[in-house]
């Protein structure tokens, strides 16, 4: 028996077979189906807000397979479900790839394959998809490209995996009950991480309590991947708070979609998190004493009920801006030696 979650997965299963295969022609037809006219794209910087697919498709996915000829999506998360508003959503994540030998987004090509993450969530009306949110991990092609214009990264910076026990594309009818318990127990893990240091030492956050001790949390390009609780606080959490530490102190300005799919879970927000870089900056950035907004996407998978895999896009791009940043203004500046154009890739033009 079906029900409506698996019927908004089915909805968006041609749209998957279009990007992975990449045919724009079938691209075109399937999103002008499935997808409201008025439907609004949000996309990360500097993609920004697009209205009605077409639209969309010119601004995103004309430049990028004209850079990437061979074009080609990967999921490993499919995953669907209401959020606590009454709203479906159906989430995606996994990867781009191609073989790079177009400049894009003034990132020089590097006549290799390169894989760009992406989290995608859609929400589903009457069988049609009326809202889009996505992050696509673009510091990770300037990396792959050697076009890195930021500080290093502290995390382990590599191709991140999809689920270990690779069950992220969630068939079948869903198992609310199962769902709705995945979501409380990510919405509890987050009430007590939000308790330091407010609150108290690490101790208040409970960690071992939410968190397998194998965990991995896979952040995105520019933070990177965290192994274990003690990876996850010194490569992410640590420095985070010593730039932000009013992080968590403005949840009435924000609202958060959480939504459940057996031991997945999913969440945004966009924006979802609201926070004021002081103290020692963060990622490089001097402190601005500024109040930003961030966009994250992100999945969670339980095992055993404990989270052992967390996927994280944050809109990385966007806080720069916020803080007066122009890392596509830095790139130009760290590769202006480096020859424009297009690299000569036998067969791409067949």
């Amino acid at each position: 028996m079906s029900d409506i979650h698996s019927e908004n997965k089915a909805l968006i299963a041609p749209l998957r077979a279009a990007l992975y295969d990449f045919d724009m022609a079938e691209l075109r037809r399937v999103m002008g189906e499935i997808c409201a006219q008025d439907a609004l794209f949000h996309h990360c910087h500097p993609f920004g807000d697009v209205t009605g697919p077409e639209a969309f498709i010119d601004r995103v996915f004309v430049p990028l397979q004209a850079a990437w000829p061979d074009l080609e999506r990967r999921d490993y998360i499919v995953m669907a479900g209401p959020d606590e508003f009454g709203n479906d959503w159906v989430g995606c994540g996994g990867y781009y790839t191609g073989v790079f030998v177009g400049p894009w987004l003034d990132i020089p090509p590097s006549g290799h394959q390169v894989t760009m993450r992406f989290h995608e969530f859609y929400r589903v009306v009457d069988g049609k998809i009326v809202e889009f949110q996505a992050l696509w991990d673009i510091p990770e092609v300037m990396m792959q490209a050697g076009a890195w214009p930021m500080a290093p990264s502290l995390g382990r910076e590599w191709h991140v995996p999809g689920p270990a026990t690779q069950d992220g594309i969630m068939t079948g009818p869903r198992d609310a009950a199962r769902s709705d318990a995945t979501c409380r127990h990510i919405i509890d893990m987050l009430d007590h991480l939000k308790k330091h240091p407010s609150q108290g030492g690490p101790e208040v956050m409970e960690m071992p309590r939410f968190w397998h001790e194998k965990m991995n949390w896979y952040g995105p390009s520019g933070i990177g991947t965290g192994r274990g609780m003690a990876g996850f606080r010194h490569w992410h959490q640590i420095p985070f708070l010593n730039g932000m530490p009013d992080r968590g102190q403005y949840v009435d300005d924000i609202t958060y979609h959480f939504f459940g799919d057996g031991d997945y879970a999913a969440v945004t927000g966009w924006p979802n998190m609201i926070q004021t870089v002081t103290h020692d900056g963060w990622m490089g950035i001097a402190p601005a004493g500024k109040k930003i907004t961030m966009r994250s996407l992100d999945f969670w998978r339980l095992e055993n009920g404990k989270i052992r895999e967390n996927w994280v896009l944050v809109d990385l791009l966007d806080a720069y801006r916020q803080l007066g940043v122009d890392v596509f203004a830095r790139l130009r500046e760290f590769n202006k030696a480096r020859v424009p154009g297009r690299v000569d890739w036998p067969g791409q033009d067949e």
